[in-house]
């Protein structure tokens, strides 16, 4: 959808929230009902958020707690929460028992633990417990994102009364496409897909079309591994056992969907110079947005003092060649977009799993090998600008040998930081671009003025 198209829409919807808000404002209770008829889930969330206590109460029953557990899972679980509080706590508690248990996980463990318990008490005794469960498990682990509702089948079953409990347990499961085989202690012992089933002969044992090689989870497994193995073989859901190989839940595509969309932002705020934020941006209070990005000034601020040290002991040297100085900004910030090319590149790489610990001389030999080239190339337009100054050529011969220099440099630092950074169990994104940028400038600024001072014998 192009930028016109996407603002008529986004306007679209902005009239329609107003539109439904008079509606049950004005307790027109066949004419909201009709207006929220056709609203998908997405959109139904958007105008939740938009809602206040009295109007939530008046949609309430014309959407139902179904609807509204659909339009739940669609929010941030942040939001969610602050959301599901403006219900009376029997109509909260519905609503996460039609969500699905990891979905309501999520929005619990961001509500006070007061509030929280007081909606859990109100709940059924296993959807409850099925919450308590999964908040045991580290969130941003494979037992903190998976849902406990699968489909499991004994080896001994035939393939007849396998799919007559499949209709049983489906409509309680989030995916019906793999069906997950278990001893009777629990333990996952093979797998067998829809496929699988509907095309074997109905007499035949489950023991006897099963794969036994199963891939699978611990439940201690990192999110964001969790979800590269899922992607890497192309499933639709991963089994998640426990220590002693019970199969105790699984993770979903749309899982994997929502840890790497948290993954990538974490990154790209990250390579922005900012703490991730914990919930939306336009949710974020003000003070808290002060709290996540002030320490990284400052932090970047001090580092920049660096280049005023550089200065300061290079300024006979810039005094007796002004012309010099000329070329300060063109050469560190230079260095700083090459450092930060390479480094958004390769950090990215490392988040895909494209790019390990293994690959350090392959990752710094392919850098260095395309920054000389860049160089060569930056070198030749420093010439050029250095030639149409007309100054002194000795000058222009400083700025040409300097500007590969700085280039190799920020390339160095560039390809080399994530990398140790992820060896020292650092998260590689805080190899930001403006923390890069602000090393390039000091370092490079001293390895340009250090060559001039060579160079001109001042």
């Amino acid at each position: 959808m192009g930028r016109l198209e996407s603002a008529h829409a986004h306007a679209a919807q902005r009239r329609r929230i107003r539109h439904i808000r008079s509606l049950l404002i004005e307790q027109a209770q066949d004419n909201a009902a009709a207006a929220l008829a056709p609203l998908t889930a997405p959109e139904l969330a958007e105008l939740l958020l938009h809602l206040r206590p009295q109007e939530l109460a008046a949609l309430e029953p014309l959407v139902g707690t179904e609807r509204l557990a659909d339009a739940m899972a669609n929010l941030d679980p942040a939001e969610a929460a602050r959301l599901i509080v403006r219900f009376s706590r029997p109509s909260a508690a519905d609503i996460l028992e039609e969500m699905g248990p990891d979905d309501a996980t999520d929005v619990v463990e961001e509500l006070g633990e007061g509030v929280a318990e007081g909606i859990l008490a109100e709940m059924e005794g296993a959807d409850a417990a099925e919450i308590r469960e999964l908040m045991t498990y580290e969130p941003d682990t494979a037992g903190g994102r998976m849902t406990p509702k699968f489909i499991s089948i004994p080896p001994e079953a035939s393939v007849a009364s396998a799919l007559r409990l499949i209709r049983v347990q489906a409509p309680e499961v989030e995916t019906v496409y793999y069906t997950y085989v278990t001893d009777k202690n629990g333990q996952l012992v093979g797998i067998v897909s829809l496929r699988d089933l509907v095309t074997a002969n109905p007499q035949q044992l489950i023991s006897d079309i099963m794969r036994r090689q199963v891939i699978r989870l611990p439940a201690s497994t990192d999110q964001e591994e969790a979800a590269q193995v899922l992607m890497a073989h192309d499933f639709m859901a991963l089994p998640v056992v426990d220590d002693a190989g019970r199969l105790i839940g699984v993770i979903t595509a749309d899982d994997v969907a929502d840890v790497l969309q948290e993954e990538a932002s974490e990154d790209i705020e990250r390579l922005g110079g900012s703490e991730p934020l914990d919930e939306a941006y336009l949710s974020t209070p003000l003070r808290h947005l002060f709290r996540k990005r002030v320490p990284w000034l400052l932090v970047l601020f001090v580092a920049g003092t660096y280049t005023s040290f550089v200065l300061e002991a290079f300024s006979a040297t810039l005094e007796r060649a002004v012309a010099l100085a000329f070329f300060i900004p063109l050469l560190i910030g230079t260095g700083g977009n090459v450092g930060s090319q390479i480094v958004t590149t390769v950090v990215r790489a490392m988040a895909l799993g494209h790019v390990g610990l293994g690959d350090f001389w392959r990752v710094l030999g392919r850098e260095m090998l395309l920054s000389l080239t860049v160089g060569l190339v930056i070198a030749v337009a420093m010439l050029i600008r250095a030639e149409s100054m007309l100054i002194d050529q000795r000058v222009v011969l400083v700025v040409a040998l300097a500007a590969p220099g700085v280039v190799l440099w920020a390339s160095l630092l560039a390809s080399v930081l994530p990398l140790v950074l992820q060896r020292l169990r650092i998260d590689p994104a805080v190899a930001s671009a403006p923390l890069l940028t602000t090393l390039v400038d000091g370092t490079g600024l001293l390895l340009y003025l250090t060559m001039a001072r060579a160079l001109l014998n001042i």
